[in-house]
């Protein structure tokens, strides 16, 4: 049987692409002090509503103790907050903070400019073809 080329299969290529948008997402927020999780974290709950645990797990695609781990460095930053939900004193729900929103700002303006060089690289054609199949890939290879 003939050995297949690493570089055929679909799990490596996509590895292998995730590494380089990391990389080069790392480099565009480096001076934020922030990582690719924590700007996802700070992308969601800038929306300002307050998001639980779990779902903020599912969300930013993060196991729970990771979360807490992040989430515990962005509140010794002041960049978020916990709170207890008002309509369940159980349930606490994660915000974001002012210098949170501050922070948000100028880092989607790096994140949105290194998404533009890629898409630039790509062209928006291509771009938008690549984004379909990965949502495809996604919403298709989901568990029942």
């Amino acid at each position: 049987m003939p050995d297949q080329d690493i570089s055929e299969y679909l799990a490596y290529l996509l590895a292998s692409a995730h590494r380089r948008m990391r990389v080069g997402l790392a480099q565009s927020i480096a001076a934020e002090d922030v990582t690719e999780e924590q700007w996802r974290i700070l992308q969601v709950l800038s929306d300002e509503q307050g998001h639980s645990m779990g779902e903020l797990a599912c969300r930013v695609l993060m196991n729970h103790p990771a979360l807490t781990k992040n989430i515990d460095r962005l509140v010794s930053r002041a960049l978020v907050q916990r709170a207890a939900d008002a309509r369940d004193s159980r349930k606490v729900l994660v915000y974001i903070s002012d210098l949170g929103l501050e922070t948000f700002s100028r880092l989607k303006t790096q994140v949105d400019a290194h998404h533009g060089a890629v898409e630039e690289a790509l062209g928006p054609r291509k771009t938008g073809q690549l984004k379909r199949l990965l949502k495809a890939f996604i919403e298709e290879s989901e568990a029942p």
